[in-house]
């Protein structure tokens, strides 16, 4: 039995694995491909069904009140998250009202057919409209958590080409505008943040201000403290390369100890892979034999004794 249940074990934790990588094996797209031209499109007079689904979403989210309290809050993660245009805030509302419903009808359909008791069918419908209702705001903060972690990824390259371009001669605020050019297709996530600041700045708004906005729009802690840095810079009169050089090699040295930390928790999580993954396998490969040996050959002897 023992044998059997991890033969099961390997299967199931083999075919989800392939689930996946068949899943979201193609969500990296290749540089060359990016720069390629879009392909033909499509008649304006055919709607697309994300087309119609975003103005169902959108049109849901107009019916459904903001409350002035969470709002701020929900507007600051969506702004982390990269949804800056206005019916933003719509359509996360609309889309959590249409998830809550789209699962709470489905289970509540499922269950139905399924022929399930009253007390069971309240509660695993309950917990398909919270879990709809949930989804948005999980996916929203997994955006915001995958926009950190590519901003904090491009941060020391975009410094290397800011140190290069102070150094050139260049001001700061011009030395904003060329890495918002150049590396725009390379990290297009903090880019986007330095033409947003250029923009903000070419409004009216003072340096120091729309620094802080960075600072305040990321939400990144090494960005916080780059912010740190160029407002001393430049409240003291300092020098901007050597600043953004030390603070460069700063962020290399915080990389690396980041690095060196999960390098040290490795081992402890190796541990459920190889004991659901690798065990089952030599589990098989060493007693699988053995036991058919036994079966054809052990259990006809005792049968005839």
């Amino acid at each position: 039995m023992l044998v059997i249940a991890a033969v099961w074990v390997f299967v199931a934790v083999t075919g989800m694995t392939a689930f996946l990588v068949v899943r979201f094996g193609g969500t990296r797209v290749r540089p060359i491909d990016r720069l390629q031209t879009p392909g033909p499109l499509v008649s304006a007079f055919l709607p697309s069904p994300a087309l119609v689904w975003k103005e169902l979403v959108n049109w849901v989210g107009t019916l459904v009140p903001a409350t002035p309290k969470s709002l701020p809050l929900l507007k600051r993660r969506l702004m982390r998250a990269g949804y800056r245009t206005p019916q933003a805030v719509r359509l996360f509302y609309g889309a959590r009202v249409c998830s809550t419903a789209v699962l709470g009808v489905g289970a509540l359909s499922i269950l139905l057919r399924m022929y399930v008791t009253p007390e069971h069918l309240f509660e695993y419908t309950a917990g398909a409209l919270l879990a709809g209702f949930l989804a948005p705001m999980q996916y929203l903060q997994m955006r915001v958590a995958r926009r950190k972690h590519a901003i904090e990824k491009a941060l020391p390259n975009i410094l290397d080409l800011m140190v290069v371009c102070v150094e050139s001669g260049l001001g700061l605020d011009q030395t904003v505008i060329q890495v918002a050019q150049e590396l725009r297709l390379a990290h297009p996530e903090l880019c986007s943040e330095f033409a947003m600041m250029n923009l903000e700045m070419r409004a009216g708004k003072r340096r120091v201000e729309a620094l802080h906005n960075l600072s305040d729009r990321t939400g990144v802690e090494d960005v916080r403290r780059l912010v740190a840095v160029l407002v001393q810079t430049d409240r003291f009169g300092t020098s901007i390369a050597q600043s953004l050089r030390g603070h460069a090699d700063y962020l290399r040295i915080m990389a690396r100890q980041r690095a060196e930390e999960r390098a040290a928790k490795l081992a402890v999580k190796l541990v459920f892979p190889i004991f659901f993954c690798v065990l089952p396998s030599l589990f098989v490969v060493t007693i699988g034999p053995v036991m058919v040996r036994l079966v054809r050959d052990l259990f006809p002897m005792i049968e005839k004794m």
